[in-house]
């Protein structure tokens, strides 16, 4: 059951995490939707996929949204990627306030401020790990030179572990690593946020807590992050988890014993 709103707690009507409310929340936020609502009508019937969503993330959260098929949670996410608009209520990126722009304007803000990461890795099958990282500029409106990008793609694989390896074409690498140059060309335009939609759901447990040690590598380093998650384990990887049901949040909270990754332990012994 939902949880009726209590004067003091967060926007969602639950009390948001004490360290979000100890400082982190008072930055600008990267994430502020309010009353978000999405309904779809198929025929006469009418599926209302989210339900007055109100929710914030600031600045160098990690946050993971679970829930099951049809809690509203990939509908959220089409919407917080700018893929699709709210039927009501309000969704600011970045402090732009996005829910009415049409698909042109929402496409420029995506590409500028959003970096993807999708299940399915979505990589050129010919093209090499250096130019599939590169592809963001090639088709970005700021006209990057060829050897800026280069430069900028060599850093950012080498920013998810796979320096030595940018002349590699997908079919040449692992599911894994696949992955990370998914990451690192999420990562080439710097945006305001990471948006990684079931990143670990075509690896196995080892790799998939790899490829989550990057994410959790980049949140240190200040990217802020939303994933997308059915599964509880990889939703502990992150700092802080929202879960929805019947298009609306019912559960808030910060991450209970945040999962280490093997990478994190062997630190840790050191």
């Amino acid at each position: 059951m939902a949880s009726k709103h209590v004067a003091g707690t967060g926007p969602s009507g639950l009390h948001p995490p004490q360290s979000h409310r100890a400082g982190i929340v008072q930055a600008q936020p990267v994430i502020r939707t309010d009353g978000l609502t999405r309904i779809y009508r198929m025929g006469e019937v009418e599926v209302r996929a989210l339900d007055g969503v109100s929710l914030i993330v600031a600045p160098g959260e990690f946050v993971a949204i679970m829930g099951s098929s049809g809690s509203g949670k990939s509908t959220f996410m089409n919407i917080i990627g700018c893929l699709d608009r709210p039927t009501a209520g309000h969704y600011f990126l970045d402090a732009v306030d996005v829910s009415g722009l049409d698909r042109d304007k929402r496409a420029e803000i995506r590409n500028g401020k959003i970096g993807f990461v999708f299940q399915s890795f979505n990589l050129l099958a010919r093209t090499s790990a250096l130019e599939n990282v590169e592809l963001p500029l090639i088709y970005s409106a700021d006209g990057h030179v060829a050897k800026d990008r280069v430069e900028r793609a060599r850093r950012c694989l080498a920013e998810v572990g796979l320096a030595g390896r940018e002349s590699h074409l997908p079919s040449q690498l692992s599911g894994g690593q696949q992955q990370r140059v998914a990451i690192a060309r999420a990562l080439i335009n710097d945006p305001k946020l990471m948006l990684a939609d079931e990143p670990t759901g075509n690896l196995d447990t080892k790799t998939s807590e790899e490829v989550m040690a990057v994410f959790q590598r980049l949140n240190e380093g200040g990217k802020t992050i939303v994933l997308i998650t059915h599964e509880a384990d990889i939703a502990g990887y992150a700092r802080r988890i929202v879960v929805f049901r019947d298009g609306r949040v019912v559960e808030d909270r910060p991450s209970e014993q945040r999962r280490a990754t093997g990478a994190d332990r062997a630190g840790a012994t050191r």
